[in-house]
């Protein structure tokens, strides 16, 4: 049988084609991908977005990403305008973690997490307690010292009402028995905004994730003075809470979710492209740029996560009196 050049060429587009498609196939699911960060720019979601644009684009996991600010509420205001407004689609993902948690609850969001597709939680950092580097406190004894003797002129900035920063606050003040309704908390809606009123010496004390942070203590511009995780953090010269004698501990947590009402399938394909993006060679540096903790979770444990930490942090924030 005689085959024409015709046929012949016809099959091999087709060949090449497949082949392409089989060889990318997040890049041909995902035109363009939109990534929410329910904050300002600056910030640890804003930080999360953007690394996240960078290393899918990098290594060729969409065609396209861009990264799209909503800030306010701890995210709240964010994850309404995420839920109203991408319900099904499966070409839109957004940043939120711990802090939108305790804002939703914080704020009496009538929008919640319950309503979001989960996807993955991607990583955690430890919290940092910072003063500017013109302040007289030298370390956390200096501070708490001046602290317990008036709360109300030592306030502390931090991100939105309710979230990690504003936890980490009011656990400090109970640990060392200050009146948690006499702290003097400065919400900010986002790490940038918080960080600018410290390096402006506008605010006499600071609560940032340490990601955020780190350029401003190595250039001398901020002085980091405590730090929440349980043992130093390898490479960072800052004394925990615990060995200067304060028993307190708190790690926060990143992550993505989608929109309700997207089917199985395109579930499927975000979380394959998220899985893909977390074995890169690129998220592996961006972990170790940013001093990011790998806590990378998926599927039906990432679910159950969810559940659970609005749990503990209703427990926290009613220990503090922020939540009734």
């Amino acid at each position: 049988m005689k085959v024409s050049e015709n046929a012949i060429f016809v099959v091999w587009i087709t060949v090449l084609m497949l082949a392409t498609a089989l060889a990318s196939p997040a890049t041909a699911q995902f035109k363009m991908l939109t990534i929410i960060a329910p904050a300002a720019p600056g910030g640890g979601w804003d930080q999360t977005a953007r690394e996240m644009q960078q290393v899918l684009e990098q290594h060729h996991l969409v065609s396209a990403a861009k990264v799209v600010n909503i800030p306010g509420a701890g995210g709240t205001i964010g994850l309404a305008q995420f839920v109203n407004a991408n319900k099904g689609d499966g070409n839109v993902l957004m940043a939120m973690g711990l802090i939108m948690v305790g804002a939703v609850l914080t704020n009496q969001s009538p929008v919640t997490l319950r309503q979001v597709t989960p996807i993955s939680r991607l990583t955690g950092e430890y919290e940092v307690l910072v003063v500017p580097a013109a302040s007289p406190f030298q370390n956390l004894a200096d501070f708490i010292k001046a602290w317990k003797q008036d709360p109300g002129r030592y306030a502390i900035a931090g991100g939105s009402a309710g979230g990690t920063d504003h936890m980490l606050a009011g656990l400090l003040a109970k640990t060392v028995g200050i009146d948690v309704s006499k702290v003097n908390y400065v919400p900010h809606s986002g790490g940038g905004e918080s960080i600018a009123s410290l390096v402006g010496n506008h605010l006499p004390a600071g609560i940032n994730g340490l990601a955020e942070l780190v350029p401003f203590i190595k250039t001398g511009r901020l002085r980091a003075i405590a730090i929440s995780s349980d043992k130093r953090v390898p490479g960072i010269n800052i004394p925990t809470f615990v060995e200067q004698g304060v028993n307190l501990t708190l790690a926060n947590w990143r992550g993505v979710v989608a929109p309700p009402g997207i089917s199985a399938p395109q579930r499927a394909a975000l979380t394959a492209l998220v899985d893909g993006m977390t074995k890169s060679a690129g998220w592996k540096a961006a972990l170790a740029k940013n001093d990011w903790i790998d806590m990378y979770q998926t599927g039906a444990e990432f679910e159950e996560f969810l559940k659970q930490e609005d749990i503990r942090a209703t427990a926290v924030l009613k220990s503090i009196g922020l939540v009734k």
